[in-house]
């Protein structure tokens, strides 16, 4: 089956944008990947509406990525800090990947905010795909794509 022949309902991508597609998400997330936790913070670092952003955090904790923590400043009433769930940690090569890009095509001259670098040797960071027996980085050139278990034709 060609690709344009298959259906498509059950995309791997697709069912993930249907999570983390829509617009401050992945904005949230890259600030949740960096410690910010506090609904008020995510709102002054990133500068969405209060409204936007507390449909994007119940989504994303409905969704499993994000977790509620109660806590309480003294004087204050309770509140919920939102922290990064396994499934929200496993975006993180996705994050990285999208920075990667994003500091090739789309910066300025002056670089990128942050400088992300291996803590043990002090490289920079660099997002490769590789085969699952640990072969080395592979292109798509060197990639072959077949229907999947749940490959269906396009109706």
């Amino acid at each position: 089956m060609e690709w344009l022949e298959a259906s498509t309902e059950n995309c791997p991508v697709q069912r993930a944008l249907d999570v983390i597609g829509e617009k401050w998400t992945l904005l949230i997330l890259r600030d949740a990947v960096n410690g910010v936790r506090r609904f008020d913070d995510f709102h002054r670092h990133i500068g969405l509406s209060e409204a936007v952003l507390s449909d994007r955090l119940r989504k994303l904790t409905a969704a499993g990525v994000l977790r509620t923590v109660p806590y309480q400043e003294p004087g204050s009433r309770p509140r919920n800090e939102y922290r990064l769930t396994r499934k929200g940690w496993d975006l993180w090569p996705v994050l990285m990947a999208l920075s990667q890009w994003g500091e090739t095509y789309a910066l300025g001259s002056d670089g990128p905010v942050l400088d992300v670098h291996h803590t043990d040797c002090g490289a920079p960071l660099r997002v490769v795909v590789e085969c699952s027996t640990e072969h080395s980085a592979v292109t798509p050139r060197e990639v072959t794509a077949r229907p999947g278990p749940d490959a269906r034709p396009r109706s």
